[in-house]
């Protein structure tokens, strides 16, 4: 058995980009997160939250999706008027609904006068390792994960709406990562769940996976720069395009969706000047998709199924580093948080 390290921590860098001082989501300024997790025999779930400080008032957004064979309510919404204004919850498949109503709950008990709200709720398939036909998601576990919401480090791994997912064949779950750019900051929270030839770095990792096949990646970007709606779509785009530098197959059957939010309302950001926000999107959902693969144990759940973590001497050797880390040459950039 082994210890979940992130990425950086086997020393693996990816890009160039500086990181936050969390390496999360949670370096741009206003974000918070919170988790449920449920881990039994038969249930390997729960809930993550993504809490923006003043949700209510909105905030631009868009939505990017790379195959539609998904749940993800509240999406047409926010491609309509260009705005989230509720947190961004993420969960199992079949308890997706139960999640949306439980955030319409804990929003009404917040604003006696609300009549209307748009929920944005994405999920992905766990039935491999959970009994998702149980729905075991309550109104309590969704409150709690939106109560808990910090600006800590995010647990990853095997946490919250990753509890029970598999990607490229391993044991997955949620990751999270961030760069920083001349003018702000730029994060990403994933939850993996998608098949493919697990790649790190352009270099596939020689193994025979557990045949468990993934299904649909939810991606949350977040920053803090004064975008517009349409320049966050184009953000949101490129952060479903960054499946592929992990090896995904973009399988038929897999719902790969982006959800890019800015916490700046301010106007005036020039296309021109989008060449580092786009590197900050791709490199920090490669490296967060990584992470909640390196971050994960082992698990057994529903039916006896196993999906093992990937080892990370296999990494590790995949990138031409010795066995902890620090032998052989470092690849990648230096960290520069």
């Amino acid at each position: 058995m082994q210890t979940p390290r992130r990425l950086r921590d086997l020393g693996v860098v990816v890009g160039t980009l500086p990181t936050g001082p969390r390496n999360a989501i949670t370096d741009v300024p206003g974000v918070r997160v919170g988790q449920t997790t449920i881990a039994t025999d038969d249930l390997n779930t729960g809930v993550t939250a993504i809490v923006p400080d003043g949700y209510a008032d909105g905030h631009p957004a868009a939505v990017a999706v790379g195959n539609g064979y998904g749940k993800l309510v509240g999406s047409t919404q926010v491609d309509e008027l260009g705005r989230i204004e509720t947190p961004i919850l993420l969960t199992g498949t079949l308890s997706v609904f139960r999640v949306a109503d439980a955030l319409v709950t804990w929003l009404i008990e917040r604003d006696p006068k609300a009549t209307s709200l748009n929920p944005v709720v994405g999920e992905t398939n766990d039935a491999f390792l959970s009994d998702i036909r149980r729905r075991p998601i309550t109104p309590e576990h969704v409150h709690a994960a939106l109560d808990s919401a910090s600006t800590d480090l995010p647990a990853e791994g095997c946490v919250g709406a990753g509890t029970g997912t598999t990607a490229l064949g391993f044991k997955a779950g949620i990751g999270t990562s961030s760069r920083t750019v001349e003018q702000g900051s730029v994060g990403a929270i994933v939850q993996s769940n998608f098949s493919g030839l697990l790649t790190v770095l352009g270099r596939p990792v020689p193994a025979v996976p557990v045949d468990a096949d993934g299904n649909s990646c939810m991606i949350v970007v977040a920053t803090d720069l004064p975008l517009d709606a349409r320049q966050l779509g184009r953000l949101a785009r490129r952060a479903v395009f960054a499946l592929a530098r992990v090896g995904s197959d973009y399988a038929p059957g897999s719902g790969d969706y982006a959800i890019a939010f800015t916490t700046n309302p301010a106007p005036g950001y020039r296309d021109k000047d989008l060449r580092a926000p786009f590197q900050a999107v791709t490199e920090s959902v490669e490296e967060a998709l990584l992470n909640s693969l390196t971050m994960a144990r082992t698990t057994k759940g529903h039916r006896g199924n196993t999906a093992q973590a990937v080892p990370h001497d296999l990494i590790q050797a995949a990138v031409g580093l010795g066995a902890r880390g620090d032998l052989g040459h470092h690849v990648g950039t230096p960290d520069r948080k």
